[in-house]
């Protein structure tokens, strides 16, 4: 490995933290690595703000200041410009979940155009982002995806979401900035697939402009990817993927198993680890007609990313290639690949604390359930305090 020991130095790792953030840190994780914790603490948080408990200032002074870069997109310019100064960019996301109602998603695309926007003016926001569901009731996308036929009202419905997804895509496209898409559960993901693929044939002629997601514990993603490549090739538009190990692993077995179908997910985490590095380097080599942004928290698949742009002399800042980590987490590696040329982009997820919520309990839960993740921040948090005593 060419820079195997990169990940070790917590100096660059945690710069842009005082010493009362990196305690703070160091606190929140050790309360997250205790599993009971996090299901009481999550219990009372969820109680406390049902009830109208005043304990959203407790949750902004902790975990939400940790995880998220404010409660509007100005308030979290000072964390944005601050990352910037160690050459870390942001995208902004607006972390409201699970809406159901037509002026909601009419709310989260006035939302996603500002931000589009706001980024217009800023380098260090290369990226707009948004959530299919946050366009449209999920069980529309699900009967699409399912070839269910949809009612007249609901074919209204999905007539809106492609207008709101064409509205975003033609204003990413105007304002030159990237649009990610996020990915979701595997039964609503196909009609996204399809209508993302889309937006790429418009948008996409000269550069990726639109930014699919692809979920890579799911063993069919290389597959589809290959599919759309040739796609693009008939259709001569380029492909933006984010790739990303995937977010809803339980719920997906769970279903599979209640239903009767085989899980879509790989059968182990070396499959998983094995899908996303082969994905990647699909991607890396064949630059001239896909543009990729790696969303890990792996230190394995971030140094083969590494070695293998070297290998194939693709320049550090190509802007093609972004490697990305959520606030809050894998500092160590988003600040040391940013520290030597490479392209950085931390998810800022941003919104009112109570609609946060949800969002930073899947942080918490998601810290819990993946092996390692808390023990690694808190030994690498442990370790910088040191360093600043000595």
């Amino acid at each position: 490995m060419s820079q195997n020991n990169l990940f070790e130095n917590t100096q660059n790792a945690f710069a842009l933290k005082s010493d009362s953030e990196l305690e703070r840190a160091y606190f929140l994780f050790k309360m997250i690595s205790n599993e009971p914790l996090v299901r009481i603490g999550t219990a009372v948080t969820n109680f406390a703000i049902k009830a109208h408990l005043p304990v959203q200032g407790l949750i902004r002074a902790t975990v939400f200041d940790h995880f998220c870069g404010g409660v509007s997109e100005e308030d979290c310019m000072p964390v944005v410009d601050k990352m910037f100064t160690k050459g870390v960019c942001s995208v902004l996301d607006y972390s409201v979940e699970g809406k159901e109602e037509e002026a909601q998603f009419d709310a989260v695309l006035q939302k996603t155009l500002e931000l589009l926007e706001f980024a217009d003016e800023k380098d260090a926001m290369p990226f707009g982002v948004f959530k299919p569901t946050g366009f449209g009731r999920f069980l529309i996308w699900q009967k699409k995806t399912e070839g269910t036929p949809l009612t007249t009202e609901e074919e209204a419905e999905w007539q809106r979401i492609e207008e709101r997804f064409d509205i975003v895509c033609k204003k990413a496209y105007d304002c030159d900035v990237a649009v990610l898409i996020d990915g979701e559960e595997s039964w609503m993901q196909d009609a996204a697939d399809e209508l993302v693929s889309k937006m790429m044939r418009k948008y996409n002629k000269e550069k990726a402009i639109v930014y699919n997601t692809l979920q890579l514990y799911r063993h069919d993603r290389l597959e589809y990817l290959n599919k759309l490549h040739e796609e693009a090739k008939v259709y001569d538009f380029k492909i933006g993927v984010k790739i990303v190990r995937g977010a809803y692993m339980e719920k997906e077995n769970d279903r599979a198993e209640e239903k009767g179908y085989p899980t879509p997910i790989c059968k182990d985490k070396a499959h998983t680890d094995q899908n996303f590095n082969d994905t990647m380097r699909y991607t890396l080599e064949h630059l001239d007609d896909i543009s990729v942004f790696i969303g890990t928290h792996n230190e394995e698949s971030s140094y083969l990313a590494m070695d293998i742009m070297s290998e194939l002399n693709i320049d550090k800042n190509d802007s093609r290639v972004w490697f990305g980590q959520l606030y809050g987490m894998s500092d160590h590696i988003s600040f040391n690949i940013a520290n030597e040329g490479y392209n950085v982009a931390k998810y800022l997820p941003f919104g009112p604390v109570r609609d946060v919520m949800p969002y930073l309990i899947r942080r918490a839960e998601e810290n819990t359930s993946v092996a390692g993740q808390t023990s690694r921040e808190l030994n690498l948090l442990s370790k910088e305090k040191k360093r600043r005593k000595l």
